[in-house]
């Protein structure tokens, strides 16, 4: 059996339908909110007086917004990694299934 018809046999499987229909379903949304929220500084910062505000003696909402993207980017690494286990299954089971010819 080639390469081409094991991966057609692995994509036919339920467990890979649901890995992708699961990974859509998380990184999509993911991608717009990171895009989003680190172009949104820029964005304020160029266009806007609105992160000018002084919270703490010399520090500014924009300050603030920056060192919150470094949180956001962790925070995104640990809901993607902790999601990434789990896909593991799901390709493990998809394995399984193309192996003991389960396609649908």
């Amino acid at each position: 059996m080639s390469r081409e018809e094991e991966w057609v046999r692995v994509e036919r499987t339920q467990a890979f339908k649901e890995l992708m229909r699961q990974k859509k379903a998380f990184i999509i949304p993911a991608t717009i909110f990171f895009v989003i929220f680190y172009f949104g500084l820029p964005v304020l910062t160029g266009f806007t007086t609105l992160l000018d505000a002084q919270v703490i003696g010399s520090i500014s909402l924009a300050y603030l917004y920056a060192f919150a993207q470094f949180a956001m980017t962790w925070i995104l690494m640990h809901l993607y990694l902790s999601r990434a286990n789990r896909w593991d299954e799901l390709v493990d089971r998809a394995r399984r299934q193309a192996a003991e010819g389960e396609v649908s």
